[in-house]
């Protein structure tokens, strides 16, 4: 089973990395990061998903072990927490991944670096993922 970017929407593409997924930290990171930039960073992850998945000591960036694939976030943990400088993007972009890996505890941020690296729409975005990963899709 292949997932790729294809000509889907952010948010679609998120939404078939979330089929299963019970975990609402999970969901919520993975909505955010469908959302941000029409799905730069699932594209990101998909496109890059060898590379950094053999940086991340193996484990996959993208799992596919289950019946669908989803955002392995062990392995981007991993990667930002021990190798950030395999993952090149600007800083807003950081702090947006950062947020999402940090929604399912495998990053921890500082929120006055992510408030001050972040543009209003961003800033939403990671409202409302911080509402979604309390509240699950109620708040929605």
């Amino acid at each position: 089973m292949t997932t790729v970017a294809d000509n889907r929407t952010g948010e679609q593409l998120a939404e078939s990395l979330m089929e299963g997924v019970g975990n609402e930290g999970m969901r919520a990171a993975t909505r955010l990061l469908g959302a941000h930039r029409n799905g730069f960073w699932l594209r990101r992850l998909l496109e890059q998903e060898a590379e950094w998945s053999a940086a991340g000591s193996g484990r996959p960036v993208i799992d596919r072990s289950g019946l669908h694939p989803s955002v392995g976030w062990d392995a981007l943990g991993l990667l930002l927490v021990d190798q950030p400088w395999v993952i090149q993007a600007s800083r807003s972009e950081m702090a947006v991944l950062e947020v999402a890996a940090s929604l399912v505890r495998r990053c921890g941020v500082q929120l006055g670096s992510v408030v001050e690296a972040v543009d209003e729409g961003e800033f939403q975005l990671i409202l409302r993922a911080l509402q979604e990963s309390a509240h699950g899709d109620a708040a929605r």
